[in-house]
């Protein structure tokens, strides 16, 4: 979180403290005095994300191939420059820091619900001042990142500190990302993401000498002035008395600056005519209101402490705390083999939650851009939990006799106060033959091996006995459907518009570039478009944690946004298909698609059908329905005209055209009972 003020502090008052500096240039002095080392920048990944998003649109699920060519330029940027990219990411929430978790989660629900309000009443995304992220912007950044060739870092504790510490250890020639706390530790330099010109690799750096100097202060008094302004450890609420005395006895106060400005200003004077030693440091604690915990300053302190280096706060034979708490003798998992296997592959980027799962049993789910007012469709979280439950049991074993124990979610929905975790219970899969045990599917080979992780991972999604259809698709494709069918069996208000607007989705993104896409114009926007778009995406993250879970039985890169989603692209779909057009204008007219279309849409009712779910017509219109147009798509007047779609018996996944199309005959209508058009697609031979 860093400490609030500080950097703008830094540059309004301590201008000295901001120089704007040239990495080209740093990295080839970097070269020329350490030339055993090149240079390397470690990337706050986290505190820079907002920066990378760059794509116009983001409240309709996310610009994703947009994004990942954004990313590419950045990258080869740097490259370029011969500079070597190390990006870390928050791989837990620390116990210490849940309060404020919590607290940034219930804000996110307020400018969440500002951000519908406003499209409802304008029928357009906000302008960049309300921007939010696109859910799950963080998680598939560092598969993005793994995509391009990049050093990813998944953290197992505070990300500023690992962050810090690699800087230090590994001679980087600086830090970038945006969090005020890399001013306070000692560590290489700090650069601003948000100062940077990518074109000419200029940016400003936040000099530690420069400030201490501005302040009257050392190195060594930083971190103890981060604690008494209010930090991760050290609460705000409980330091109002003792900025009041500062403010009274500070030769610097000034009216015209802020009161901020000025408790930033009082505070350094204290700490500067306080001796720098571990009595002085006990005496504030006995000073300030801690309540029952009069350790709160001596860990303050002590978080910035980085391996190697001692303070004069802290004696020096005291333990540091910053240690990885997730320890083995702790965990949920008590197999050697597979807990080291699971916090590799969770250091390394390459899985999804798993350790979380297995070291504490633990996860978290941060924010979607959902709309609370929207009672007909389920927040993500509750949708989905079924198939958390399913990739828990997998990953604790729950059949294999003895107590199963409870995983704790921290997920962020309308109605969830986020008081306390949700006990939740792992469920088993029905799995045919039985769920393996995760020795078996982490280490096992063999292509029964193989079919036993891809029958899981299906199970998970209640999709076990449709194995044979979605193999013979597309990885991605097949990864699309799975999903595509559980959503539509999990939330009965799924429309056949929104099926349609899916699967013409998946079908006419294939071959389209970056450029295509952001070329693509929207005259309007759906509030309800935007808000499926947000739990679609989430359900990615989903199958990212099912595939971990059961062993890799797709590639990570089959499953990402990039390959099946676009935000802009679903919102046309959506809106096209809820007016009732036509299924040439669905499809762009493009032929080779119709078969395909018709497949895969049969493949997902017949999935539905087989647990009792028949997905019916259910129009909305575009909103601007005015005169005649009224009658035709009041949702009352449908009521009378609602039809549903009934698959061909004889339909087969195999006629999708990218892989063994079989010879399809049927007609089809698109699924509106006014505006059905039917037609007839000729046999076609096998490729």
């Amino acid at each position: 979180m860093g400490i609030k003020g500080l950097q703008g502090f830094v540059a309004r008052v301590c201008p000295d403290a901001c120089r704007t500096v040239d990495l080209r240039e740093m990295a080839e002095k970097h070269r020329i005095d350490r030339p055993d080392f090149p240079p390397v920048i470690v990337v706050d990944a986290m505190s820079c994300i907002r920066y990378w998003y760059t794509p116009e649109s983001w409240a309709c699920g996310g610009q994703w191939r947009e994004y990942l060519a954004v990313l590419e330029d950045f990258v080869k940027a740097f490259m370029a420059a011969g500079i070597t990219l190390v990006f870390y990411f928050d791989g837990v929430v620390e116990e210490k820091k849940r309060d404020e978790w919590i607290k940034r989660r219930l804000q996110n629900n307020k400018e969440i619900a500002r951000i519908f309000q406003f499209i409802k009443t304008h029928r357009k995304q906000p302008g960049r001042g309300m921007f939010i992220v696109p859910s799950a912007l963080p998680t598939f950044t560092r598969f993005a990142l793994k995509s391009l060739g990049q050093k990813t870092v998944c953290t197992l504790q505070e990300a500023d500190f690992e962050v810090a510490a690699y800087g230090l250890q590994h001679n980087c020639i600086g830090i970038l990302g945006q969090d005020s706390d890399y001013i306070i530790y000692n560590t290489c330099p700090y650069f601003s993401i948000e100062k940077l010109r990518l074109d000419r690799l200029v940016t400003v750096m936040y000099s530690r000498e420069d400030l201490c100097r501005a302040l009257g202060l050392s190195l060594t008094h930083l971190p103890l002035f981060a604690c008494l302004l209010g930090n991760d450890v050290v609460p705000e609420s409980l330091l109002e008395g003792f900025w009041r005395k500062c403010l009274v006895t500070s030769p610097h106060k000034n009216n015209s600056y802020n009161r901020r400005t000025n408790i930033l200003l009082a505070v350094a004077n204290y700490i500067s005519k306080v001796p720098c030693s571990y009595s002085s440091l006990k005496h504030l604690e006995e000073m300030l209101p801690l309540g029952s915990d009069k350790t709160l300053l001596y860990r303050g302190v002590e978080s910035y402490l980085l391996p190697g280096q001692q303070s004069p706060w802290i004696p020096p034979n005291a333990t540091n705390c910053q240690k990885i708490s997730l320890q083995q003798q702790t965990a949920m998992c008590q197999d050697k083999e597979i807990f080291q296997l699971a916090k590799e592959q969770h250091i390394r980027s390459e899985n999804y939650t798993i350790f979380n799962i297995l070291s504490n049993g633990e996860i978290e789910c941060s924010n979607s851009l959902e709309d609370e007012c929207d009672t007909e469709i389920p927040g993500q979280a509750l949708i989905y939990r079924p198939a958390r439950q399913h990739i828990y049991s997998v990953l604790l074993e729950s059949g294999k006799g003895g107590a199963c124990p409870l995983v704790k979610e921290w997920f962020v929905y309308f109605g969830n106060p986020l008081q306390q975790p949700e006990l939740i219970q792992p469920v088993q899969p029905s799995v045919p033959g039985g769920t393996p045990n995760l020795k078996t599917l982490w280490f096992a080979k063999g292509p029964d091996v193989e079919k036993q992780r891809y029958s899981t991972f299906l199970a998970c999604f209640h999709l076990q006995d449709r194995m044979e259809e979605l193999q013979a698709l597309e990885a991605p494709v097949a990864a699309f459907c799975c999903l595509l069918a559980y959503l539509m069996m999990q939330v009965s208000s799924l429309s056949l518009e929104d099926l349609n607007a899916f699967v013409a989705l998946i079908l006419c993104l294939k071959g389209k570039s970056a450029a295509q896409l952001a070329g693509l114009q929207l005259a309007q926007v759906d509030s309800r478009g935007v808000h499926l778009a947000a739990v679609f995406v989430r359900g990615l993250t989903t199958l990212l944690m099912a595939n971990s879970a059961c062993g890799f039985p797709f590639r990570m890169d089959d499953l990402m946004p990039w390959e099946v989603f676009d935000g802009k692209l679903f919102q046309e779909k959506y809106q096209q298909s809820h007016r009732g057009c036509s299924l040439e204008e669905l499809l762009e007219r493009n032929e080779s698609l119709y078969t395909p279309f018709q497949n895969l849409k049969s493949f997902i009712c017949k999935a539905c059908m087989a647990k009792k779910r028949t997905i019916q017509s259910r129009p909305r219109g575009n909103g601007f329905i005015t005169g005649t147009q009224q009658r035709e798509f009041n949702p009352r007047f449908q009521q009378t005209h609602r039809s549903s779609f009934i698959p061909p018996y004889h339909s087969q996944m195999r006629g999708f055209p990218w892989r063994n199309p079989q010879p399809q005959g049927r007609e089809y209508g698109l699924g509106h009972p006014d505006r059905r058009r039917r037609f007839y697609l000729p046999p076609r031979s096998p490729r």
